[in-house]
């Protein structure tokens, strides 16, 4: 093969090439929403990890004589039905979500990226089986999946996060797939088979790192969906399991009292909408950094 035709065209070649961090972050920086969902995000994250330091109760700790008493100096958040602080539980409650939330993305992806690369780069049988796979669970709703896969395996955290998790996975494989095909038609990947390259090598070290921004971008949006997963199963009772918190299991709570106590509901259903907020529009502003040329697909 002459040099001429493993040279990358250049368009082609910018459009592989990602742009440098700093130029990234200064795109960052740029997009208000994205900087503020970025902000709010690692907040969270920093709540969910320092929550032992920063709950001022133990969440799980009844003391009835402080029942259903409203926000005050004592308790900023209120208590609960049996006495348990509110800001405790929304902090660890938060805690629960995020952890949730990561390890079912996790999950989908260990999961769904392999099985898209290999559709889309085989094609074929292969192309077949796992379309028809991913459409036959994409005709359930996410949380109608996650429910019942949750209701199947039996209520838990580990459960839950399996069930969140499968749900995902359609989303994954189809975004990889379509990424997949999109990737292989090109030059460079065409240079590296015509250089010897195996499969593995091909597709893990040409096909994937291109098609990393499109999944980081799925990532920071399935982390919100896998949260008001989270939140919906431990609601139904399916999730979290009291004395334990969550903040579904709050929600769940607070419907006796939502008269009598309404800061039972309020808060814990705020947290929920300023986490899924929070990275939905860092999912958006990665989407216009990593992504620029999406539209145009």
């Amino acid at each position: 093969m002459s040099a001429a035709a493993t040279t990358l065209p250049a368009a082609e070649e910018r459009e592989r090439a990602p742009l440098a961090p700093l130029s990234r972050l200064r795109l960052l920086t740029r997009n208000k929403l994205a900087l503020t969902g970025a902000v709010a995000a690692a907040v969270l994250v920093l709540i969910a990890v320092f929550a032992p330091l920063i709950a001022p109760y133990d969440p799980a700790r009844p003391d009835f004589a402080a029942a259903l008493q409203e926000p005050g100096s004592a308790h900023w958040l209120g208590t609960d039905d049996l006495g348990r602080d509110q800001l405790s539980r929304v902090v660890y409650g938060v805690r629960a979500s995020l952890q949730i939330g990561l390890l079912a993305v996790a999950l989908a992806f260990a999961a769904g990226v392999p099985l898209g690369l290999i559709a889309g780069y085989y094609g074929r049988f292969a192309d077949s089986v796992i379309s028809r796979l991913t459409d036959t669970l994409l005709a359930f709703p996410f949380l109608v999946l996650a429910v019942g896969l949750a209701t199947i395996l039996g209520p838990s955290l580990l459960n839950a996060t399996i069930a969140v998790g499968v749900s995902q996975i359609p989303a994954v494989i189809r975004i990889t797939r379509a990424e997949t095909l999109r990737l292989k038609h090109l030059d460079y990947v065409a240079a590296a088979v015509a250089n010897g390259g195996g499969d593995g090598t091909v597709l893990f070290r040409h096909i994937l790192p291109g098609a990393l921004s499109a999944l980081t971008v799925q990532a920071t949006v399935g982390i919100p969906t896998a949260i008001i997963g989270e939140a919906l199963l431990s609601f139904l009772g399916l999730g979290v399991q009291p004395p334990s918190p969550s903040l579904g299991v709050m929600l769940s709570s607070a419907q006796a009292y939502i008269a009598a106590a309404p800061w039972m509901a309020v808060f814990p259903g705020l947290a929920i909408i300023a986490a899924t907020l929070a990275f939905n529009l860092l999912g958006d502003g990665l989407r216009d950094i990593l992504d620029p040329q999406g539209d145009s697909r």
